[in-house]
C-alpha cells in the first residue's frame, strides 16, 4: 500500500518525526560510556509513554524477525547495522552505535535512525562510515523531488555510497511509511535513475543508506533480529523520514528546536 497524505496528516507527521528527532538526541546525550542499552531502551518508552504516542518495534512481527521485537529501540553497536536488539550490555569508549527508532503519533508513524562514536575515543574508520551514510541520504532526499522516479534517489544514495568504495546490500533499504510504519514502496541504496515509482506530493518516505566496511553480506545474531556484517567489521546507518511536496521535499524527523 502506498498513501498519499492530506495536509492535515503532514502536520501530524511534522510532529511524530520532531517527536522521533527529539528523543533520539535524549538518547545520545545519554549513550556515554558505561550506559547501559537496556536503560536507553527504558529511557525511550518513558519518554514515548509520556507524550501519548505509540511504539513502532514493540510488537512489531514481520518475516524477518523471530516473533514479536519487544522493545522500543534498535541498538547496533560496532558490527551490528540494522534492527539491533537492546541486551544486557555496557557502552565503551570507542563503541560504533546506531539508535534506530519509529513512533506513532496521532495516527501517523516517522521513522529516524543515527549513527555515532560513544565517548571520546572515535575511529576515524569509524567517522568516515558515518559520514559516508550521512551525505549519501543529503543526495537521496535533494533527488526527492516531486515527478522524479523513485530510481533517481535510489540511484543518487547508491551513487555516493560506492563512490566510496562501498558494496551495497539491496536486501534492506528505506521505504514507504504513513499510518503504518512499513509500506510500499521499497527504496533500496542503490539503483537507476529515470525508473521506478514516479514521487508524488503527499508521499512519506524512509530514507536509510547504511553501509558494512568490506562487504555487503549480513549474518543474524540468536537473538532472531540483529544483524551484523558477516567479516566482523563495523557499520553505520543513517535515516529520516521525508515528505514529498510540491515545492520539494521535506524532512520530517527535524528536532523542533530546527523547525522554521
Amino acid at each position: 500500500m502506498i498513501e498519499i497524505l492530506s495536509p492535515a496528516e503532514l502536520t501530524r507527521a511534522r510532529a511524530a518525526g520532531a517527536l522521533v528527532a527529539d528523543i533520539l538526541a535524549e538518547l545520545r546525550a545519554l549513550a556515554v560510556p558505561g550506559a547501559s542499552l537496556l536503560d536507553l531502551d527504558r529511557r525511550a518508552a518513558e519518554l514515548i509513554d509520556a507524550t501519548g504516542a505509540v511504539s513502532c518495534y514493540v510488537d512489531y512481527a514481520p518475516s524477518f524477525g523471530d516473533g514479536p521485537f519487544g522493545h522500543h529501540l534498535c541498538t547496533a553497536v560496532n558490527d551490528a547495522v540494522l534492527h539491533g536488539m537492546p541486551h544486557d550490555r555496557a557502552l565503551a569508549d570507542g563503541d560504533l552505535l546506531t539508535l534506530d527508532l519509529a513512533v506513532g503519533l496521532r495516527g501517523i508513524c516517522a521513522d529516524a535512525a543515527v549513527s555515532f562514536a560513544v565517548g571520546s575515543s572515535a575511529d576515524p574508520q569509524d567517522l568516515a562510515l558515518i559520514e559516508v551514510t550521512e551525505r549519501a541520504l543529503a543526495a537521496g532526499i535533494a533527488a526527492a523531488l516531486p515527478g522524479a522516479r523513485l530510481g533517481d534517489v535510489s540511484a543518487a544514495i547508491g551513487d555516493v555510497l560506492s563512490s566510496a568504495g562501498h558494496r551495497i546490500n539491496t536486501e534492506f533499504g528505506g521505504h514507504g511509511i504513513g499510518s503504518t510504519m512499513h509500506q510500499d514502496p521499497h527504496v533500496p541504496n542503490t539503483g537507476r535513475p529515470g525508473r521506478g515509482l514516479r514521487l508524488r506530493p503527499g508521499m512519506l518516505l524512509a530514507l536509510e543508506p547504511w553501509v558494512m566496511a568490506g562487504t555487503d553480506r549480513l549474518v543474524t545474531d540468536a537473538d532472531g533480529w540483529t544483524l551484523r556484517s558477516a567479516n566482523g567489521a563495523r557499520a553505520a546507518h543513517s535515516e529520516h523520514t521525508i515528505a514529498i511536496t510540491p515545492e520539494g521535499p521535506e524532512i520530517m524527523t527535524l528536532p523542533s528546536t530546527r523547525r522554521p
